[in-house]
């Protein structure tokens, strides 16, 4: 069977320890890596190209939830899988709206640990059985015309300017602001629309006629 490269994101060293002590046993698995935060699991991805990301949603750093969506919206290839305690709706649901592949809950047991990440490798997807049903119920109740009422101006103008191709530089000195602003004007328009990454928000916006509304202040 094919190598299946694996990146344990926690910030955890016990719990990083146990993940690839158990992984490794497994002679299908390999562990390209150990991160302990969201920028580390971030640059570790982008680096060591693993297959599958097991990862932890509370970090020290950030989110493990905006670990994946970065993570994602540079290299899709990259599979998620969130591994944790919480069961929160809204963790969940933002979980996979990100792109996370599964998300299980850390009470599972190795072995269902182990097909979860090969389920994930082959291109499929996974919620732990006890969460299916939230996840499901949330995305019925929603339509997109509620998600884009949710955008700032300011948050549009930014949008209208990704669909338009520009970079985070150039949309900074378009709008008089600094890239890292930039930064987390995108990611916190993807979280409202429920988007995976850039390509995905420029789509939407060509769909609702964002680009046919002149802005005034652009």
């Amino acid at each position: 069977m094919e190598t299946i490269r694996i990146l344990i994101v926690d910030d955890h060293e016990v719990v990083r320890i146990g993940l690839r002590s158990l992984l490794e046993r497994i002679g299908q698995f390999e562990v390209v890596g150990e991160a302990a935060s969201a920028q580390e699991a971030i640059e570790l991805a982008r680096s060591r190209k693993p297959d599958v990301v097991v990862m932890d949603i509370r970090m020290p750093d950030g989110s493990g939830i905006e670990a994946c969506r970065a993570i994602r919206s540079e290299n899709e290839a990259i599979k998620v899988i969130m591994l944790t305690s919480y069961t929160d709706d809204e963790a969940i649901f933002a979980s996979v709206m990100a792109g996370a592949s599964g998300y299980v809950l850390k009470q599972i047991g190795s072995h269902e640990l182990v097909e979860a990440i090969r389920t994930v490798a082959a291109g499929g997807s996974l919620l732990d059985p006890s969460i299916t049903g939230k996840v499901l119920e949330r995305m019925r109740g929603m339509t997109r015309e509620q998600q884009h009422e949710k955008l700032t101006d300011q948050e549009l103008r930014i949008l209208r300017l990704i669909a338009d191709g520009r970079t985070n530089k150039e949309i900074a000195e378009a709008l008089y602001l600094s890239e890292k602003t930039v930064r987390n004007y995108v990611s916190s328009i993807l979280s409202k629309l429920n988007l995976s990454n850039r390509a995905e928000a420029a789509a939407y916006a060509v769909r609702r006629h964002l680009l046919d509304e002149p802005d005034p202040f652009l």
